[in-house]
């Protein structure tokens, strides 16, 4: 099961990156010919090499974050490399989100290379067993290699949206437009079920279901109370939604309902769901 997941996300990650250089080989086509075909062709091959090496940063630079040293949190690195050991994965690279907002995410390129960022308020406000199990979580994501398909729609998502602004006084209208075109590349290619699949990963990592239950519980109440401001195109990537479901951020819903999450959770601890 594992492998097929890996391998349905290595697969999707090419269709994209394909479909991209497709579209610039017809725009080159109908401007110009074969021969800015050629030249568009060549232009998509380094676009996508150069996403494939640096998309990752692009992210981590989207949301603010900055590497955390071993030295200023030890106990935080440690439970990493622990984790990802039995996730059998490398262990990624730390990164701090400097906000109070309780978040965490995954990017990268896969099991070989890839980075966790984690928000200050998820560190302060998570117990240990919750930070274990949304770390857990998002070295599921990695194993799975979701990482690589996450990172390459929401890089692109955004950029559609940044495209509008470029329009003056039609940026309302270009973003009526391109809003809907980037969440449908969100939706035709991530899956809620990636989250349910990561939940699962995390609970066996974790030898129990019930810190990452907490957790994003702790994390859906954190997002009624701080209004979230950023690229909803970002949404794929966290934990949990930390958007409200209003306006453009209501497109780009990729997660499944909390409520669910914890249920099917919770439903992988037999002994307590015969206690409930």
């Amino acid at each position: 099961m594992r492998a097929f997941i890996a391998a349905r996300n290595i697969v999707k990650a090419w269709l994209l990156l394909l479909g991209i250089t497709g579209v610039l080989a017809l725009l080159g086509w109908a401007l110009g010919g074969l021969r800015l075909l050629s030249i568009f062709v060549f232009c998509a091959l380094l676009l996508v090499g150069g996403a494939y090496w640096y998309f990752d940063r692009v992210v981590l630079g989207m949301v603010g974050a900055r590497e955390l040293p071993i030295g200023e949190a030890p106990l935080l690195h440690s439970t990493v490399e622990r984790l990802a050991a039995l996730a059998g994965v490398a262990k990624p690279r730390l990164y701090l989100i400097p906000d109070g907002l309780p978040r965490a995410l995954a990017t990268g390129r896969g099991p070989r290379s890839s980075a966790l960022a984690l928000s200050a308020g998820c560190v302060s406000a998570c117990t240990p067993a919750e930070l274990e199990g949304v770390l857990a979580h998002e070295l599921a994501h990695v194993r799975h290699r979701d990482v690589a398909i996450q990172t390459a729609v929401v890089v692109l998502a955004a950029s559609l949206i940044e495209l509008s602004r470029v329009g003056g006084w039609l940026q309302r209208p270009l973003l009526f437009v391109l809003g809907p075109v980037a969440a449908a590349c969100v939706h035709l290619l991530l899956s809620p079920k990636r989250e349910f699949e990561a939940d699962r990963a995390a609970a066996e990592l974790c030898g129990s279901p019930h810190g990452l239950a907490d957790a994003l519980l702790r994390l859906e109440q954190a997002a009624e109370l701080v209004d979230f401001q950023a690229s909803p195109a970002t949404e794929p990537l966290y934990t949990l939604n930390p958007f409200t479901d209003e306006g453009l951020a209501a497109l780009f819903v990729t997660h499944p309902p909390t409520e669910e999450r914890v249920r099917r959770l919770r439903a992988l601890d037999p002994v307590r769901s015969a206690a409930a």
